[in-house]
Order: structure tokens, then C-alpha cells, then sequence
């Protein structure tokens, strides 16, 4: 796969879902989602990383949404209950803002935090 950014993670798994070619994800974010999958030694999906203004928009998301920003992920950990993914990632980076979910966690690393819901 190509564009390889971090040890355990490439571009394209960011990118935005319109096919747009937005895949520029934050370094801070990408830190924590390397913490994240060196702990559980499992894969992490990245079910939604950038999101364009346009498609952000198209699926609901929040007008200031971080994701627009490259600043955000919804993750889950294959084989991880997102309860244990939630709770590790609030033990271990209390200044990053959490989203709990059914199938996912979402992670951002806005500057005004965190966030926790």
C-alpha cells in the first residue's frame, strides 16, 4: 500500500470518502492512533478519517467538524469492544476529546478540550 505516514498506518486510510483526494491527517491525531494500535497489537480501522466540507456536510457531520481539518478519526480496533478502545484512550490522553458509539470510537485532537461524550 502506498504512502505509508506512520509505522502502522498509510494515507489512503484516511482519506475522505467522496473520492475527493482530502487525506491530510493531523500528527497529533496520527500519534494517538499509533498508541492505539501499538497497545491492542490489532488492526485499527479508520471507518471515517478527512472529510471534505462537502461530503462531511452530505453525512450529517457537524458544521466545525474536526474531521474537515484532518483532525479527527472513527476508529474501531478489530476484535476490541469500542468500550475498552474508549475507555484506554481516556486513561492515556486526557487532552484528547473522545466520542463513544455503538461500532466506533471517535477520536479528535481539537485545541479547546477535550471533549467527551
Amino acid at each position: 500500500m502506498p504512502n505509508k505516514i506512520s509505522a502502522h498506518f498509510h494515507r489512503t486510510e484516511f482519506a475522505c470518502n467522496c473520492g475527493c483526494g482530502f487525506d491530510t491527517v493531523d500528527v497529533d491525531t496520527l500519534d494517538v492512533l499509533e498508541a492505539v494500535r501499538t497497545h491492542f497489537g490489532k488492526a485499527v480501522i479508520i471507518n471515517s478519517g478527512c472529510r471534505c466540507h462537502d461530503y462531511n456536510a452530505k453525512v450529517g457531520g457537524a458544521p466545525n467538524s474536526l474531521h474537515t481539518l484532518g483532525r479527527a478519526a472513527d476508529i474501531r480496533v478489530q476484535g476490541v469492544e469500542t468500550d475498552d478502545v474508549y475507555d484506554w484512550l481516556a486513561e492515556n490522553f486526557p487532552t484528547a476529546s473522545l466520542g463513544r458509539y455503538q461500532t466506533f470510537t471517535h477520536v479528535d485532537t481539537r485545541s479547546h478540550g477535550p471533549a467527551r461524550w
